[in-house]
């Protein structure tokens, strides 16, 4: 049946059902008083919550007031529109069903109704059974798409979760990883007194230099964790070459640069260790493209393993080797300086004499 209204139709309305039966709240919003009174009636008599409103900005107020589920809302209205009141209804309760009603069929009015957010558009004058079903069809609409919102937002709570957990367990096993990694190293090198302490004092330096270059906490806990593991390879080169007292040969000199091969290949299957494993790698590189094993230059070379190339330099001149005794780190910083621009990084050179000034400071205060 097509809906009839006459103008002097009483706009009194029904008391509202208990809220335990009603099938939704509605918001009729209409500029013509006996339209918005008798499509409220209508809604009422099915069930529905319905309160009237007599223009846009009233429906706003309303809503200020109480919460809807679903907005009839008439599209010619003097003041504010009811494809201007779309946003700003939205925008309040984003989950409103908003059916729009129009005496025009305008496929342009209905596709801009359709785009900012309405579920629906019907043409006046209207059939009662027609715009209860869109209403029925704009609460379901809404009760599916609040049910898919949740539903993702329960996958996406899942999924951080379960990354969660994942990051916690990456995080414990690169940790026993690494402790485990630095007990070998550290027995290995209980049997050359030279270099006892060695991987952990480079890893100290290399974090102050990291510091110190104002680097993100990230990175420098990925260049401690490097500068902890930068010599594992050593475990697959002869002692007897590496206590040997004299200059090495050339075959022997070869063979301890396959310590650093020798350290990827046992840290290469730890993939969790991300960048660690490219600051292991490059701590041989040399600023100018003469290092092994890559043979790359400048920052071509990880800034990582540039930093711990200048820290082993350091802790190397500054330790008793079996062919030479120790210098100071005065002395150490002085012939690093030298090298800056070939052997190491020259900005990584500076952080490393600030880093030793300070500490010779400490010392001596």
């Amino acid at each position: 049946m097509t809906l009839k209204l006459m103008s002097n139709e009483s706009s009194t309305l029904p008391p509202p059902p208990d809220d335990s039966s009603v099938l939704g709240r509605v918001l009729v919003v209409d500029d013509e008083a006996a339209i918005r009174t008798a499509l409220s009636r209508f809604l009422r008599m099915r069930g529905f919550h319905a309160v009237p409103a007599a223009s846009g900005a009233a429906a706003l107020e309303t809503m200020q007031q109480q919460h809807f589920e679903v907005m009839v809302c008439d599209v010619r209205m003097p003041g504010m529109t009811g494809l201007e009141l779309i946003v700003p209804a939205l925008a309040h309760e984003p989950d409103l069903a908003i059916v729009m009603l129009s005496a025009v069929n305008d496929a342009v009015t209905a596709s801009t109704a359709l785009a900012r957010g309405a579920a629906n558009y019907l043409v006046k004058p209207i059939e009662l059974a027609d715009l209860h079903g869109a209403v029925v069809e704009a609460l379901a609409k809404r009760a599916r798409a609040i049910e898919h919102r949740r539903a993702g937002q329960a996958a996406t709570a899942e999924i951080a979760r379960k990354m969660e957990e994942m990051e916690r367990d990456r995080s414990s096993l690169e940790l026993l990883t690494v402790d485990v990694a630095h007990s070998v190293i550290s027995a290995m090198e209980t049997k050359m007194p030279f270099m006892a302490g060695h991987s952990e004092r480079v890893a100290v330096l290399a974090t102050a230099i990291a510091a110190h270059m104002g680097l993100d906490e990230a990175t420098i806990e990925a260049v401690r964790i490097a500068g902890l593991l930068h010599d594992v390879g050593t475990a697959g080169v002869s002692e007897m070459v590496l206590a040997k007292a004299g200059e090495l040969t050339t075959e022997e000199m070869a063979h301890v640069r396959e310590h650093v091969r020798i350290g990827m290949q046992i840290l290469s299957p730890l993939r969790y260790l991300g960048r660690v494993l490219d600051y292991v790698c490059d701590h041989h590189e040399h600023f100018d493209g003469q290092g092994y094993p890559r043979g790359v230059a400048g920052e071509a070379i990880s800034l990582g393993g540039r930093i711990i190339a200048a820290a082993d330099a350091f802790d190397a001149l500054t330790s008793p080797r079996p062919y030479r005794d120790a210098i100071s780190p005065s002395a150490a910083i002085a012939t690093i300086h030298t090298r800056a621009g070939n052997l190491l990084d020259p900005t990584v050179v500076v952080a490393l004499g600030a880093v030793i000034a300070k500490r010779e400071e400490t010392r001596s205060a």
